[in-house]
């Protein structure tokens, strides 16, 4: 090889050897994140009964109703107190 061509080569190897070492901190991370997300997958599974993204949504989705439902009675029931308390001359 010409000395010039190697030295082109020379002063290419630092952002070489920089681009390879982040590949591998990439390849690195990208299994750690795989093994994270199978971790949560197999916890949705024994939780839920699934770890499809959609079912759990709607499980979300129909939590969130019932809470509100619930929140609804309860705000129901207080105000018929309130109401009880006031016709019978107690505070309000």
């Amino acid at each position: 090889m010409e000395p010039k061509t190697l030295k082109r080569l020379e002063e290419l190897r630092p952002a070489y050897d920089r681009l390879r070492a982040e590949r591998i901190r990439a390849e690195g991370e990208i299994e750690r994140l795989a093994a994270e997300l199978e971790e949560a997958c197999q916890a949705a599974r024994e939780a839920f009964g699934t770890d499809d993204e959609a079912a759990l949504a709607a499980m979300v989705e129909a939590a969130r109703a019932e809470n509100e439902a619930a929140v609804d009675a309860f705000a129901a029931r207080l105000k018929a107190i309130q109401e009880r308390l006031a016709r019978s001359g107690g505070a309000a």
